[in-house]
């Protein structure tokens, strides 16, 4: 499941290009007429853009001609879209809008008169936005975008994008593994507080701390939350434990990038979500992020990270949200343990293609659980994974 190519093609077909819904971008991204992004619908090139009437559209970056990108640049803005290759002019929606040469030259070559541009564009994907976030599909029977997340998910979505959002950060992380060891890393509560020793040190999240994981039906989507209090009992089980995360020698200087300001005002301190496929919502003390995971191989995956700030933040309240984004990412305290350890699994199982990994904590349903000592989140994933893949 993580190492063939023939897989990775049928994922590209039956999950991306299935029904489902992937996210593509932010509503910020492209803010006025003709603002554009390029994004990525699994393997596909995608770009999405906001034409004059307002809404934004989402189709294939691909020329219809030859097959070249149509747009070259991550983001800007244009009255169209014009290929480079032959010059084929398309409009905001992507629709094919002209030929050169149509007619020819005196009469000569062109195209024959049974052409016709309508005929010819690249493919369009459907759109749906929700709390400021841009998700598309290629496939006709996806459910509507609401009755698709359901409405718990719904709800822990609003939770955080509650208003207006700007984006205050952004990269690209490249990973060594195949893309669903990191859609089970995100899911991965058992993890956190074990492989990301400044989260045991410094109290952000561990297990003994108050928390749950909630599965959408279907076990496609997940939203763990944990909260600063500790179970009753619970202080000194790492110690017993002697776990390697916990470190009473590791140091932080600047101890204001711990502070935490409850602006929510529901005492979680940490919130992972997804949603099948490929979207991460995080919310770590004050650091909000978008995640969208692309596969680029069998072994390889981008991820693209978005740091977001509310846009009514106060001076202090943006200087705290980028003190705490250094907390995750390729060199953040938490989570650059993140990318090391998907290539650790990706080299074991080198020569373990025929053989299992075991996902059993916390039982053998996925279930929401009012506890985070589980995997069930995990077998949520595959669950969703088996029904699109039609295996």
């Amino acid at each position: 499941m993580f190492q063939r190519d023939d897989v990775l093609a049928l994922e590209q077909a039956r999950v991306f290009e299935g029904p489902a819904w992937s996210f593509l971008g932010l509503e910020a991204d492209v803010p006025n007429p003709g603002d554009f992004r390029t994004t990525w619908l699994g393997s596909m090139p995608v770009v999405i853009s906001r034409d004059t009437d307002g809404e934004i559209y989402a189709f294939e970056n691909r020329c219809a001609h030859r097959g070249a990108l149509l747009v070259l640049d991550d983001f800007g803005n244009a009255k169209e879209h014009t290929c480079v290759y032959h010059a084929w002019r398309y409009d905001l929606k992507g629709d094919l809008q002209s030929v050169a040469f149509q007619n020819g030259v005196q009469g000569k070559g062109g195209m024959p008169e049974t052409f016709k541009c309508a005929d010819h564009s690249p493919r369009k994907l459907r759109v749906a936005t929700f709390c400021g976030l841009v998700f598309g599909s290629l496939h006709d029977d996806v459910p509507p975008f609401d009755e698709y997340l359901g409405e718990e998910v719904a709800a822990r979505l609003e939770r955080v994008l509650n208003r207006p959002v700007e984006v205050i950060g952004r990269f690209t992380q490249a990973l060594p593994n195949n893309w669903k060891l990191y859609a089970e890393n995100v899911r991965d509560t058992y993890h956190a507080s074990l492989l990301h020793t400044f989260f045991t040190t410094f109290g952000i999240t561990r297990l003994t701390q108050e928390g749950g994981v909630f599965i959408s039906e279907g076990g496609g989507h997940h939203a763990s939350a944990s909260y600063s209090r500790v179970l009753d009992g619970a202080e000194s089980a790492y110690s017993q434990q002697a776990i390697r995360s916990e470190n009473d020698e590791l140091k932080i200087e600047d101890l204001s990038m711990l502070e935490s300001v409850d602006e929510i005002g529901d005492g979680i301190v940490l919130q992972i979500l997804s949603v099948f496929p490929g979207f991460v919502l995080q919310q770590i003390h004050n650091c909000i992020a978008v995640r969208q995971i692309v596969p680029t191989g069998p072994d390889t995956t981008d991820l693209h990270w978005t740091y977001l700030g509310y846009a009514d933040d106060t001076p202090e309240m943006r200087t705290l949200r980028l003190k705490q984004s250094n907390l995750v990412g390729p060199a953040g305290f938490v989570s650059m343990e993140d990318g090391a350890v998907g290539g650790f699994v990706q080299r074991g199982i080198g020569a373990a293609g025929a053989l299992e990994s075991v996902i059993e904590l916390g039982g053998h349903e996925c279930q929401t659980q009012e506890f985070r000592a589980t995997e069930a989140s995990i077998r949520g994933f595959w669950h969703a994974y088996r029904t699109h893949m039609g295996i």
